[in-house]
């Protein structure tokens, strides 16, 4: 049985990181960039720090932060990767987690037109680049930073990197088991999917996300 590694992304509210953590993911995500709706300030994430188990890693997705911002959020709690999301290049990636001494992924906003060797060739030039580098993140393209809910052509993610992806955009409850079960990637990565409103994660649909994505990895 594949074990799909499962990221919850934009947690605000301590109640949501203990739904979150009962029901068996794997990370948790937290955003520093002021204009997202789901934005957390370093000292508001100290607070929801030490509710953070063992094994349960803090994730932090920034968008065009400066070092010392990105060493500010590390400064305050277990954040144990980076996210990349904004117009960083490879060299600013690789400097910054350099910097904070951090492993990152990196999102890749899928277009229409992206191809496969495209995805290939910029996880090379990512890991060519730096030792810190862990993954892209796949995404689906819209003219703004971080996540649109919306779904790309999965059959873009070739089976030979499928297994190294975090797969996101668009997912939910109802499609999470058909999208795992065809891409078999290495984790996925949800936040409005799971979510009452902007910021506020429902338990309920946490939980059954999870048991979606276990479905898929039961079949053979």
């Amino acid at each position: 049985m594949q074990r799909t590694r499962i990221k919850i992304c934009g947690i605000t509210r301590e109640q949501d990181l203990h739904a979150a953590v009962a029901a068996g993911v794997d990370a948790l995500g937290f955003v520093f960039y002021p204009k997202s709706p789901r934005f957390v300030t370093p000292e508001q994430f100290a607070v929801l720090a030490p509710a953070l188990p063992p094994y349960v890693s803090g994730v932090g997705l920034f968008v065009n932060a400066t070092v010392a911002q990105v060493q500010q959020a590390v400064n305050e709690g277990p954040i144990a990767l980076l996210q990349f999301h904004g117009d960083e290049t490879i060299g600013e990636c690789a400097a910054i987690a350099a910097a904070v001494k951090r492993p990152f992924v990196r999102a890749f906003r899928v277009k229409p037109d992206t191809t496969s060797r495209e995805l290939l060739e910029s996880e090379d030039q990512y890991r060519a680049a730096s030792p810190w580098f862990t993954g892209l993140l796949l995404d689906t393209w819209v003219d703004a930073y971080g996540g649109a809910g919306k779904v790309f052509d999965w059959s873009v993610i070739s089976k030979e990197l499928a297994p190294r992806v975090v797969l996101s955009g668009g997912l939910s409850v109802q499609n999470a088991t058909s999208a795992v079960a065809q891409v078999r990637p290495y984790a996925v990565d949800i936040s409005s999917g799971v979510e009452e409103s902007k910021g506020i994660k429902d338990a309920r649909k946490i939980a059954a996300f999870v048991d979606a994505v276990r479905a898929a990895d039961a079949m053979t």
